[in-house]
């Protein structure tokens, strides 16, 4: 008999509020094989006391409504419910939760910036809400930053016609461990927009998904990461497309450097039987800027029906290009101002995407601060 393969939604199908439903990873299952489960400090077992804290403030615009809720409120887990083990903890976990609310029609003047602070030792559980109702526009920024051990899910629930941008900066201090689940529920002609930035924290894996519940739901998600000796950052994204005549793009590009400096990007894309007319695609690039440095990039496409407007993914990952330096050089610019442009040309489309001027220059300033490395 050959080989039976198993379609890729099986890697997505339990799903539960409940803990124990999910068994202590090992490292041997696929969807845990590249995480160093020995660095989680025990979000992965239970172990981990819920001793820590993240201080979360919100700076909203006018318009936006902001709330701190108990775990009984009717709006936290009616979108996403916790697809692996971590994420079904940070759910069970949680003590208070941030709503923040656009009501119908409203556009939001600026946006509003949710700002998480860790502090010392101990684990800490979050959870946040953005709810944008129908035809309303709004851009949110999630700033993580400081010491922590942080799992969270936040829960994007984007209304008929709505727009939300919303921009996700990890720059956690070189100690920090945080594993977070962001999940975006597209309605009826609704647009989303992501920009991820990871560049601090000793362990990051952060999960961003999209689900639609109706036709028009358009979604683009874009990532950038700077990985250090040492760190381990991890991206694993899914796209999840059900309802006929939705739109998905999913870009990523990292740069790697030092020992022992580990990038991971997962892309999984499912198309059901149902999802006539989708349109999607998903790339993830990787520049190796020294020895020691490891990049792990795994697109995955699944399509159930023959009827698609366009499908397909690419991944690359390779060290700098010589002749790009090469070219530079021999119009006599120095070796390493010729490898920062080729790096910033890397990294200058994406760049143009975050719309939010303080956030952008401040994640060009990190960018030279690693290159200075």
């Amino acid at each position: 008999m050959g080989l039976e393969t198993k379609p890729l939604s099986t890697l997505h199908e339990r799903s539960s509020y409940n803990v124990a439903d999910f068994d202590v990873p090992t490292g041997r299952e696929e969807e845990w094989r590249f995480t160093p489960l020995s660095r989680l400090k025990g979000l992965h077992n239970g172990t981990a006391a819920a001793s820590g804290t993240v201080d979360v403030t919100v700076d909203a615009a006018p318009e936006v409504t902001v709330e701190t809720v108990g775990r009984d409120d009717a709006r936290i887990g009616k979108a996403y419910v916790p697809a692996d083990r971590i994420s079904a903890q940070a759910y069970a976990s949680f003590e208070k939760a941030t709503v923040l609310t656009v009501p119908r029609e409203a556009v939001a003047s600026r946006p509003s910036v949710i700002t998480l602070r860790g502090s010392g030792d101990g684990a800490a559980y979050g959870h946040i809400v953005v709810k944008v109702e129908a035809m309303a526009e709004a851009v949110v920024v999630l700033d993580h930053g400081g010491s922590a051990v942080y799992a969270d899910n936040v829960e994007f629930v984007v209304g008929d016609g709505a727009t939300l941008k919303v921009v996700s900066l990890q720059d956690w201090d070189d100690d920090a461990v945080h594993v977070s689940h962001h999940h975006a529920q597209l309605a009826k002609d609704a647009t989303f927009r992501s920009f991820v930035v990871t560049l601090g924290g000793d362990v990051v894996r952060l999960s961003p998904s999209v689900s639609y519940t109706a036709p028009g739901g358009d979604a683009d998600l874009t990532g950038l990461y700077f990985v250090d000796a040492g760190q381990h950052l991890e991206h694993r994204l899914l796209v999840e497309h059900t309802v006929p005549n939705c739109r998905s793009n999913v870009t990523y590009k990292g740069a790697l450097q030092g020992e022992d400096a580990h990038a991971v990007w997962i892309g999984d894309v499912i198309i059901r039987a149902e999802a006539e007319g989708t349109d999607t695609y998903e790339l993830n690039r990787n520049l190796i800027l020294t020895d020691g440095a490891r990049a792990d990039s795994v697109p995955n496409l699944e399509i159930l029906t023959g009827e698609v407007a366009g499908a397909g993914h690419a991944s690359a990952s390779g060290r700098l290009d010589d002749e790009q330096v090469f070219y530079l050089q021999a119009r006599g610019i120095p070796f390493d101002e010729a490898r920062r442009l080729v790096i910033h040309g890397f990294f200058a489309q994406l760049l143009e995407k975050i719309e939010v001027e303080e956030i952008r220059e401040r994640v060009l300033a990190a960018v030279e601060a690693e290159l200075a490395r």
